[in-house]
């Protein structure tokens, strides 16, 4: 895909992996970045740096995706590549409430369903596009002490998968990003964290590893490389894997 004269949406737009992602857009001459997040102010100031437009978006409703998807339609252009970013961290494990359990998953799982349910057939109808899904490597590996988010970013990751197998080869791109930890108001607080161990990169970076995927379109994203050694041995022995989580776990504290 090439990103100039593209129309783009952003989703988490007013700070870091997306706010990084729209600045790049728009570095790259994307026509149209549309930056929505739930924070209209905080879309508002990432819009105005970069000339973009701002939209409001509750990435947990279907009804709010929704009707993001066909405002641009209808009244900007045809959305080339949606990013579907927004995304929230729980901590805790089977002790964190229904209700917040529920949110996680609309949040960091089902906005990415009600993305491709209202944009996928309108790209299918113009020959293709492209949706790039921000998960995490905790969706390939896990989260020490944050259950919700461990196991709603593998089904983020496993959604995602599903589009590629059932579409790529009818012209959707389809690519699912998954670093460690990444220099946001979500990881603030989170500096010295396991997810932190191979380094907190800045948004500019990943974004930089984003385009580079877009433009080949390859699946998986993955800005801290060392995560594709420890899914490799994660799959060669699960067992030492589990052991070496567990130790993991004692040396940060569920941090």
């Amino acid at each position: 895909m090439v990103i100039k004269g593209s129309c783009i949406v952003v989703t988490g737009a007013a700070q870091g992996i997306g706010k990084g992602l729209a600045q790049k857009f728009a570095d790259l001459g994307a026509a149209h970045v549309v930056c929505a997040d739930i924070d209209l102010e905080g879309a508002k100031a990432t819009a105005d740096q970069i000339g973009g437009v701002s939209l409001h978006l509750d990435a947990g409703s279907e009804d709010s995706v929704k009707a993001l998807i066909e405002t641009v339609e209808d009244t900007i252009a045809p959305i080339d590549l949606f990013c579907s970013n927004a995304g929230i961290l729980t901590m805790g494990g089977f002790e964190v409430s229904n209700d917040d359990w529920q949110k996680i998953w609309d949040i960091n799982v089902m906005s990415h369903v009600w993305a491709a349910r209202h944009l996928v057939p309108r790209m299918m109808k113009r020959g293709g596009g492209y949706m790039l899904n921000t998960a995490s490597a905790a969706g390939l590996l896990n989260q020490i002490g944050a259950a919700p988010y461990g196991v709603t970013k593998h089904a983020a990751v496993g959604f995602a998968e599903w589009l590629a197998i059932t579409y790529g080869d009818q012209g959707l791109g389809v690519s699912v990003l998954c670093p460690q930890a990444v220099r946001s108001e979500m990881t603030r607080g989170f500096e010295d964290s396991v997810a932190s161990l191979d380094g907190m990169l800045e948004p500019d970076l990943v974004a930089d590893y984003c385009v580079k995927s877009i433009e080949n379109n390859e699946f998986l994203v993955l800005p801290h490389p060392q995560v594709k050694d420890y899914m490799q041995a994660k799959a060669s022995n699960y067992g030492r894997w589990i052991t070496g989580m567990q130790k993991l776990r004692q040396r940060f504290g569920g941090r």
